[in-house]
């Protein structure tokens, strides 16, 4: 079977979705399926890789998003389509690619939308009309209240549901914003994580000596510099601890837009943070992530959280935001906060007190229930392909 996946907003440095993509894709290969994957770039490409073929159609740049591009030629993409000649169609971008939709209705091939992310929370953050990228959604405003936020949320959250034959959510609280409309065609499907790469052996005492002091606490920020990502809390976290006589250190993995500001910020507050940028050897990444002594995950609107789960697995407690998906990954191997820093900081110190053998087992024995390969059946099921133990949980409008 051609399971055809269409995304926008990837590029060689995205986060979450990439790894899901990449991830997914390698899982239907192995199961013995075709995976094909259409992205946007700066030209037409065909790649063969380890998790399908790649075709890259141009596409834009989004501007201040750091290099992320959209697939906005209808036509091009419809015709790409066609020839690829698709028995699923999966498509992971709820503003710009809701269409696909309708044409895969048109065309008689099943549908699935991926919600990887929450228009709610976007809204919220962004104001309401606008999406992941800034632009504007489905052409609807509404004024600036909660309220209105939400019925803009609502609509076009019923025109998804109603254009695909299935909605994918990857936790109940993406889930929860469909619930609330009554969709009856959303699954919950978890991504995963890479147990064997993300591991606590890969902890690294030579990599903690170049950053941290013997006694310092090292805590480690990873993931998109951006502001809906909220990275000001990680530096916020930091300053309320050392403010209370905690030699605490921080290192940031990632880049994105708001790069400059926050190393302008740490400067000028004296904080030691110290700026990797986006780190694309893998195997430094998970030694990085193993060595850290807790990660922070203050994204608010996250519906899943792939970097807090890989930290998981590499043994290294968690704090995440309390608005976000992220609890109900994490469960009892991290901690959710509110507000902007001090909660932080005290979720920061309440983990670190913890003995760090026990912390360690605690925070991979969460990430071991969520194995790729469980994602994998669950999307498989999720198309409707038969697989030996299928992991879509259906939701229940009200549950």
């Amino acid at each position: 079977m051609r399971i055809v996946r269409v995304a926008n907003f990837v590029t060689a440095r995205s986060g979450g979705l990439r790894t899901a993509l990449r991830e997914l894709g390698a899982g239907f290969e192995a199961a013995g399926h075709e995976a094909v994957l259409v992205v946007p770039g700066p030209r037409t490409s065909v790649e063969m890789t380890g998790y399908g073929r790649v075709v890259t159609l141009p596409g834009p740049e989004v501007p201040g998003m750091g290099g992320y591009r959209v697939l906005l030629d209808k036509r091009r993409l419809a015709a790409t389509l066609a020839d690829l000649r698709p028995d699923r169609l999966e498509v992971s971008d709820r503003s710009t690619l809701r269409w696909l939709g309708r044409w895969a209705r048109r065309v008689g091939v099943p549908s699935m939308m991926v919600s990887h992310e929450s228009l709610d929370g976007l809204l919220r953050l962004a104001g309401p009309g606008r999406g992941r990228s800034g632009l504007p959604v489905g052409g609807v405003r509404a004024g600036r209240d909660g309220a209105a936020g939400r019925w803009v949320a609502d609509g076009l959250n019923a025109r998804t549901a109603a254009d695909f034959d299935r909605v994918v959510c990857t936790t109940r609280w993406a889930a929860a914003e469909f619930e609330r409309i009554g969709a009856r065609n959303v699954v919950r499907v978890p991504l995963g994580v890479d147990l064997d790469w993300f591991s606590p052996e890969r902890r690294d005492p030579a990599m903690r000596c170049r950053w941290a002091a013997p006694r310092d606490l090292l805590l480690l920020h990873c993931g998109r510099l951006s502001a809906e990502k909220r990275p000001r809390r990680s530096l916020n976290a930091l300053a309320e601890l050392r403010a209370a006589g905690v030699p605490a250190v921080l290192a940031v993995a990632g880049g994105g837009p708001l790069r400059v500001a926050l190393q302008r910020e740490a400067a000028e507050r004296g904080l030691p943070v110290r700026f990797l940028g986006h780190v694309s050897d893998r195997r430094e990444l998970a030694a990085l992530l193993a060595t850290a002594d807790v990660a922070i995950a203050p994204g608010p609107v996250e519906t899943f959280g792939l970097a807090a789960l890989e930290a998981l697995a590499s043994g290294t407690p968690v704090v995440v935001s309390a608005e976000s998906a992220l609890p109900e990954v994490i469960g009892d191997a991290g901690i959710a906060a509110a507000g902007e820093g001090p909660a932080y900081a005290a979720a920061v110190s309440s983990l670190a007190a913890r003995p760090e053998p026990a912390r360690r087992r605690a925070a991979r024995a969460q990430a071991e229930r969520y194995p790729w390969s469980a994602s994998v059946a669950g999307f498989l099921a999720a198309h409707e392909v038969e697989v030996e133990s299928p992991a879509a949980e259906p939701v229940e409008p009200g549950r």
